[in-house]
């Protein structure tokens, strides 16, 4: 990990054995399937179901400085906290979760290297304990803009074109033959394709077999090859904005790029707005 631009925004399973117990770390649990967690976790995390926990509602949009402060303290945590995430899919809302940390300036956040299926790949033990902790007061900082992409700083980029766009789903998804993955139902936008000029690079090329991040070499090799090179401004999309906060993440912490944003409505707010720029195929 040490030729990473930012090796310490990951953790391996072994660390996560030998620290997620540690007074001063948190471990959270944030998967796709939400069940999962009940189905036994590391010992010492906390799950969070990405739908009711780190989303507001009714409205769409992340939960508030003061949720996320109410979250963090019922689970004894303070600015100084080390935070490690995972979750299933290759760590998909895990790396969204430590975007939304980010978002609100928790400064030593750590995604674990392979996620769930890596710890169970390994023959680690799993938990069914759920954890409790001294209630802290936790305080967030303000949102921090420049890592979050709305539609309006989007629409302004694909008109003048000062952005790399970079599309993170299935090539199908970007075709416009699809509107989700293939597994999910198809729904949740208007209409099929990409925002004009996006780059086409789908997250998973980022993973090894074993679901751990590929070396730096071979992430450079991939988005640069793309254009998408450090010092450009890069917007990624995705559907909901979970694949596209993974690549963020590789960007942002692993290659170093310091200019990188996810766009977290991503397709089902861009498929649906009236008026805005599509491309197909």
């Amino acid at each position: 990990m040490s030729d990473y631009a930012n090796p310490d925004a990951l953790a391996d399973t072994q660390w996560l054995a030998d620290h997620a117990k540690d007074g001063n770390v948190r471990v959270f649990e944030v998967d796709v399937d939400t069940a999962a967690y009940e189905q036994g976790h590391v010992d010492g995390a906390t799950g969070l179901n990405w739908r009711k926990d780190l989303q507001q509602h009714p409205v769409r949009d992340l939960i508030t400085k003061q949720e996320l402060e109410e979250l963090l303290s019922r689970s004894g945590a303070a600015a100084d906290t080390t935070i490690a995430v995972y979750g299933d899919n290759n760590n998909w809302f895990a790396a969204w979760f430590f975007w939304l940390l980010k978002y609100y300036g928790h400064k030593d956040v750590r995604l674990v290297n392979g996620g769930r299926a890596k710890w169970i790949a390994e023959g680690r033990p799993l938990s069914n304990t759920t954890p409790s902790f001294t209630r802290s007061d936790y305080r967030a900082k303000s949102p921090d803009a420049s890592v979050r992409a709305l539609r309006d700083l989007v629409l302004e980029r694909v008109t003048d074109g000062r952005a790399k766009i970079v599309d993170v789903r299935s090539p199908k998804e970007y075709s416009g033959e699809l509107l989700a993955p293939e597994n999910l139902p198809q729904e949740g936008a208007q209409r099929g394709g990409h925002i004009p000029g996006a780059q086409n690079v789908p997250w998973a090329t980022a993973v090894a077999e074993d679901g751990r991040f590929k070396n730096a070499d071979e992430l450079r090799t991939i988005y640069e090859g793309k254009g998408l090179t450090r010092g450009s401004e890069v917007i990624a999309y995705c559907r909901i904005g979970e694949r596209s906060a993974h690549t963020w993440f590789v960007l942002r912490y692993l290659l170093g790029h310091d200019k990188v944003r996810n766009y977290d409505g991503s397709w089902t707010e861009w498929g649906s707005l009236i008026g805005v720029p599509i491309e197909k195929g």
